[in-house]
């Protein structure tokens, strides 16, 4: 994503309203335009990654990710259920956790169940959950794995890549 259509367009709003107090209001709005560039790029990134996170939380357990290549961000979708993944027809297969944390041998169908927990551990879940950017049925399917013996996500080896935020 090319940030600079932006950065130019603060920029030409900056001196078209700085043409208006006169020639000594031009010049300095001239000279601000340079230092005022990593400035606006560094503000549009923080939005960006922001929104990144707003989004990774509402579709948990897939993530979205904001990649720097170069000067310009990039966006990453990881964990989105494909055409080709049986749990992807099914839409109350959406909470589920990646494929790994899912025991192997299953077909990857649900089975619905009611959990009641004391009251006293529901502030932890839902802060936990949060935490980790998912709804809480999934991290409570992926607590579930983990303590099945099953891997969970975090344990997956991912090659070279970074994964997170841009702050």
């Amino acid at each position: 994503m090319d940030l600079q259509p932006y950065v130019d367009g603060v920029r030409l709003e900056l001196e078209i309203a700085a043409a208006a107090g006169g020639e000594e209001a031009a010049e300095l709005a001239e000279r601000l335009t340079a230092p005022l560039d990593s400035a606006l790029r560094l503000a549009l990134l923080e939005a960006l990654s922001e929104g990144a996170e707003h989004i990774t939380r509402e579709l948990a357990p897939a993530s979205v990710d904001v990649r720097l290549r170069g000067r310009d961000p990039e966006f990453a979708v990881t964990g989105l259920a494909t055409d080709a993944d049986p749990r992807g027809a099914n839409p109350a297969d959406t909470d589920l956790p990646d494929g790994d944390a899912v025991p192997a041998g299953d077909d990857g169908g649900t089975w619905r169940v009611t959990l009641r927990l004391p009251e006293a551990l529901r502030g932890g879940v839902d802060a936990a959950a949060r935490r980790d950017g998912l709804s809480v049925n999934a991290w409570l399917v992926r607590a579930v794995g983990a303590a099945l013996g099953g891997s969970t996500p975090r344990d997956r080896k991912r090659g070279n890549t970074v994964t997170g935020w841009v702050r």
